[in-house]
């Protein structure tokens, strides 16, 4: 399975690819024909895509809401950005999101195209009824993506809630 854009595809990545991500990028480049110019596979941000394999291989019919979706742009294919639902649906439909940009693809629309591509998708599935996301208080620029998507801030405490 594939979302297309106008600009994007956004492709669901397997256990596999996943695996590869996080070990052997010059594999997934292969595999997918990309070039991964995105955010950088270190720190918390790969603790967290390593976390996600198992989910991915233990819930092979939900997998789409565990694994991450690398963001590719049509005209090059490099990879500018990745995003994720957390986790399957909760018992109030609403399934989380997550999303990263590579530094240099910031201000370009490209997150907004692809955050709303994934909402629509995800609003379309039995089960969800919401989109949520969490920004930290200080994040601007994550907070207008999500406004530019129709999201609305409903709460706020050491982070700020958003709910599509």
């Amino acid at each position: 399975m594939i979302i297309e854009t106008d600009r994007l595809s956004l492709i669901p990545l397997t256990a596999q690819q996943l695996r590869q991500w996080t070990g052997d990028i010059l594999s997934l480049e292969k595999e997918l024909d990309c070039r991964y110019c995105a955010e950088p596979m270190d720190g918390t941000f790969l603790d967290i895509v390593k976390g996600q394999i198992t989910k991915t291989e233990s819930d092979n019919l939900n997998y789409l809401y565990h694994t991450f979706w690398v963001l590719i742009r049509k005209t090059d294919r490099v990879v500018v950005g990745s995003a994720d639902f957390k986790d399957i649906p909760n018992k109030n439909g609403e399934v989380e999101i997550g999303y990263g940009l590579g530094k240099d693809y910031e201000h370009n629309g490209y997150m907004t195209e692809a955050v709303q591509a994934m909402c629509n998708w995800a609003i379309a599935q039995n089960g969800v009824s919401h989109v949520i996301a969490e920004t930290d208080v200080d994040n601007p620029q994550s907070q207008n993506v999500l406004k530019r998507c129709g999201f609305v801030q409903y709460k706020e405490d050491k982070t700020v809630w958003w709910r599509l």
